[in-house]
């Protein structure tokens, strides 16, 4: 069995300075990785296709998304909220980010692949359908989301975040859509700070500052993957933040590479059950550069077992 494994090139041309933690490094922390560890032979490299404005227009509004394109500096840059910044290849770099994932739908639904993992950035899931946030210009997971739904007429899609921060985005753009479980893990208080309660469909999972491995796990198990078998997902989506890593000085969790196996295998046997395997992961946060590539390797492995 192998993975699909998407990126491009642009990805690493969004760079808003060397004091920024969302750096290009970060991709190739991951290259490096994959091919040390013997991965690079278990995957399929494809490079990304751009999403064009209607793909983008489904997830945001048209006019949040036209704004973003007028924005778009040729020098300089532009600030589109305290953390988020465009340069002159910002743009082109969300467009191949967000195009991903669409690619990666296609290839899981129509069979060319079980699963597929999109290393690109800037990451999306902090992106609300009319606002960035958080290093995010286009909420990437919600696109591909939004393709699936309306491409292949999915009724029941799970998306589930383990990044550090909660996914705000993506509950924004998703939280009156039914055929979407949203499932976010997160410190909590810590940023973004605008969390709600949550509903039927909109799972926030907050933890507190120190959370480790047991901690984790039990609360995984305990709120989430009852749910998320009886809502019997078509497709398995992951918001991979690998930012809760001890390792990381971003957030003040406490986990290690194996808690994003365990995680990665409880979905996958989900999606063994109910979706004959299909599952479309796409990188969101992890700043510290080893223990990003570290996990991604062993998230990666997990999808594959």
């Amino acid at each position: 069995m192998s993975l699909l494994f998407i990126s491009h090139p642009k990805c690493s041309e969004h760079d808003v300075g060397n004091e920024h933690p969302e750096c290009p490094e970060r991709l190739d922390a991951i290259n490096d990785r994959l091919i040390a560890s013997g991965m690079e032979f278990s995957v399929v490299r494809q490079q990304a296709i751009a999403a064009d404005r209607t793909q983008l227009y489904r997830a945001h509004s048209p006019e949040y998304v036209d704004r973003v394109f007028a924005l778009s500096p040729e020098s300089g840059q532009v600030q589109m909220d305290p953390d988020t910044q465009m340069m002159p290849h910002s743009l082109e770099a969300a467009l191949y980010a967000a195009g991903a994932n669409i690619q990666a739908v296609d290839a899981v639904l129509s069979g060319e692949m079980s699963q597929a993992f999109c290393a690109v950035r800037p990451p999306g899931h902090h992106a609300e359908r009319d606002k960035a946030m958080g290093f995010c210009l286009f909420n990437n997971i919600a696109v591909g989301a939004m393709h699936a739904l309306h491409q292949y007429g999915l009724k029941r899609i799970a998306i589930v975040d383990f990044d550090v921060h909660h996914g705000n985005g993506t509950e924004n753009i998703f939280f009156n859509d039914q055929r979407v479980l949203f499932c976010s893990s997160y410190e909590y208080p810590f940023y973004p700070y605008n969390v709600g309660p949550g509903n039927e469909h909109i799972l926030n999972l907050p933890l507190p500052a120190g959370t480790d491995s047991e901690a984790f796990q039990q609360a995984i198990q305990d709120r989430w993957l009852d749910k998320l078998d009886a809502f019997a997902p078509e497709l398995i989506m992951i918001s991979a933040g690998f930012d809760a890593h001890f390792e990381d000085d971003m957030a003040h969790f406490k986990l290690v590479e194996t808690d994003y196996h365990w995680i990665t295998s409880q979905l996958k046997a989900l999606a063994n059950k109910h979706c004959q395997g299909r599952m479309v992961s796409t990188l969101e946060g992890g700043y510290a550069l080893s223990a990003l590539g570290r996990s991604v390797i062993v998230h990666l492995k997990a999808m594959l077992d």
